[in-house]
């Protein structure tokens, strides 16, 4: 077999007159009648290679057999390319090989889709051929910065004197947030593992062990609906620190986020980052993923709607609800569009309408017109206009709803309307932590409070009293970083005192013996001497989404499941054969119906 001496990618003008070796994939094959050109391809690059069969006739009628994506290794020289037939958009595109010695290594069947064209290819057929889809240089480029974002992040953190440390796979079930996927035990009949949804309780544990500063890159697990940019199975950069305070998480992490996006796209990212409270993102983003890259605040004008003889709006007021709305440059709109478009998509959101009014200037003097403009009265009006700081021409959207659900639509509507009218530049990035999250959310259903983030993060220490008192305004030391709308991580300072632990239990209406039940082990460890400790999960595939610049979670996964949490590519999840659920005393329906006696046996 021939062995290669360079890569693909490798070779340039001032390589000329060297024999080199290569070998990989054939990208394209073109028959010029006397010449045959062949782009060979490995996950390096693409090197031209020439078949002359004036020098080198049996090389040159084996060159003529050979299709896209078989696998060959070619002997040549490099030459420069003639005049004028050099690709300025290849970094080999200077030279090419003249080959001597040509060996084909494998055939390929006719692949599903073009390696070129995979773009307008449905996923669906991508993913089930993912070893072609793989192959293509825009996926192994994402390839590529996983490895080095991965790699940067151990080489940080040894640095700071981070030990990275497993934590087991097979875990307790702890149910709580997203359903566990389990696991069946051989061994204990009836009993269940439990895939792990994070490490949080395991590197809590570390923490009181005294390892001080741990990280890890792992696999976690969540049973629920995937999306776009969520997976059943995924990964997290995991981290723990003893003996901190928020400050100190957040600086390790601004410093590694900035690394990577200096690193990885050669952007400058400024730290210290800005900071935001969970109200101030709410109320004027409407969610606490805010997307800072352009300005349109939400703003509230229920005090002003009140007085207007628009209906729709004082009816949800007097109900205690609110009228909220965004201000944006309106050129692009028609009536028909927001009546049509922009409503059905708020809709979309549970929003039972959207409502609406232009900002016109007539005689050096600024009012509103169309929609419900006629419902307000000139005084009213210009106190809207000045509350929004609207200008001429621009367009006035409202929601009139609970607060809940009026920032859940005008959230997903800001977004979109700054996509329409692109008002922020691609490849930038801001960030932003949020901060002072509340400890608790009111579960109107069950009539108690859930955690907003996980269980055993810590209140705000001037807070503490009112876990008696006020629970609902006690805010926790949580805190999320988002960038351009997107979460990639979270953390919290933890609960280190048992008793404050037992507190936050009670408020959640988690008895003793569920406790017990559910965290005994943790709860044990931490009547033994924890210190105070925090940490954070930053997601890698958002970071690398985000890196790579795509949407798409499964994107920048080599082997990622579907919306429906199937693998295309191994047919997972499948049926299991009956005498490997019998060993783990389970049955399907399938399985009980095909061992249930026949009526007239049972006779």
């Amino acid at each position: 077999m021939l062995k290669r001496t360079h890569t693909c990618g490798q070779l340039r003008l001032e390589d000329a007159g060297k024999r080199v070796t290569l070998a990989g994939w054939a990208h394209s094959y073109r028959d010029h009648g006397n010449l045959v050109f062949i782009d060979l391809r490995d996950k390096f690059g693409l090197t031209q290679l020439v078949f002359n069969p004036e020098t080198h006739p049996q090389t040159h009628e084996l060159a003529k057999t050979v299709r896209c994506e078989w696998v060959i290794a070619a002997r040549g020289i490099i030459q420069p390319r003639s005049e004028g037939m050099e690709n300025p958009k290849l970094p080999t595109g200077q030279i090419e090989v003249s080959v001597q010695q040509l060996e084909i290594l494998n055939v390929s069947r006719t692949p599903p889709f073009e390696i070129d064209s995979a773009e307008k290819t449905s996923e669906e057929l991508r993913l089930a051929s993912r070893y072609i889809d793989l192959r293509r240089p825009q996926m192994q480029e994402k390839l590529r910065i996983r490895h080095r974002v991965t790699k940067l992040v151990r080489d940080y953190f040894d640095r700071l004197g981070f030990w990275e440390i497993e934590t087991p796979f097979l875990a307790k079930s702890t149910p709580e947030g997203a359903r566990d996927f389990l696991v069946p035990s051989r061994l204990h009949k009836n009993c269940f593992y439990a895939l792990p949804q994070s490490p949080q309780l395991f590197k809590q544990i570390l923490m009181v062990s005294g390892v001080d500063k741990y990280f890890q890159i792992v696999r976690c697990f969540r049973d629920e609906d995937p999306r776009a940019d969520r997976q059943a199975e995924f990964t997290q950069i995991d981290v723990e620190m003893s003996f901190v305070d928020s400050n100190d998480v957040l600086g390790v992490h601004e410093n590694l986020l900035a690394k990577i996006w200096r690193d990885i796209l050669d952007v400058d990212v400024a730290a210290p980052m800005r900071r935001m409270s969970y109200k101030e993102a709410m109320d004027d983003y409407g969610t606490d993923r805010p997307d800072l890259r352009f300005d349109m605040k939400l703003k509230n004008i229920s005090d002003i709607a009140k007085q207007s003889t628009f209906k729709v709006f004082t009816t949800v007021i007097e109900k205690g609800g609110i009228v909220k709305g965004l201000c944006t440059p309106g050129e692009k709109y028609s009536r028909s569009d927001i009546e049509k478009t922009l409503t059905d998509f708020v809709g979309d959101y549970g929003a039972k309408g959207l409502a609406w009014c232009k900002v016109k200037k007539e005689n050096d003097k600024l009012s509103l017109a169309g929609g419900i403009a006629k419902f307000f009265s000139p005084k009213l009006q210009q106190q809207i206009i000045k509350r929004f700081e609207a200008k001429d021409g621009d367009l006035l959207l409202f929601v009139a709803d609970t607060e809940r659900a009026a920032n859940k639509a005008l959230a997903p509507l800001r977004c979109k309307l700054a996509r329409d009218l692109k008002l922020y530049k691609e490849g930038r990035f801001e960030f932003v932590w949020i901060m002072d999250f509340p400890l608790f959310e009111w579960n109107e259903d069950e009539k108690r409070y859930d955690s907003l983030h996980h269980p055993f993060t810590a209140p705000a220490q001037e807070d503490l009293d009112k876990l008696e008192t006020d629970p609902a305004n006690v805010r926790s030391q949580a805190y999320d970083i988002v960038v351009n709308g997107s979460e990639i991580g979270g953390g919290s300072i933890r609960i280190h005192n048992a008793g404050v632990q037992q507190k936050v239990f009670d408020l959640l209406n988690i008895s003793k013996e569920q406790a017990q039940q559910r965290f005994g082990f943790f709860l044990k460890a931490l009547e033994y001497g924890a210190p105070p400790h925090g940490g954070i999960a930053l997601g890698l595939d958002r970071i690398i989404m985000l890196l790579a610049g795509t949407e798409n979670i499964r994107d920048v996964i080599a082997f990622p499941k579907t919306q429906r949490g199937q693998c295309l590519l191994t047919d997972a999840p499948s049926e299991v054969d009956a005498k490997q659920l019998d060993e783990l005393n389970l049955r399907t329906q399938r399985h009980l119906h095909a061992i249930e006696p026949k009526q007239d046996e049972k006779k």
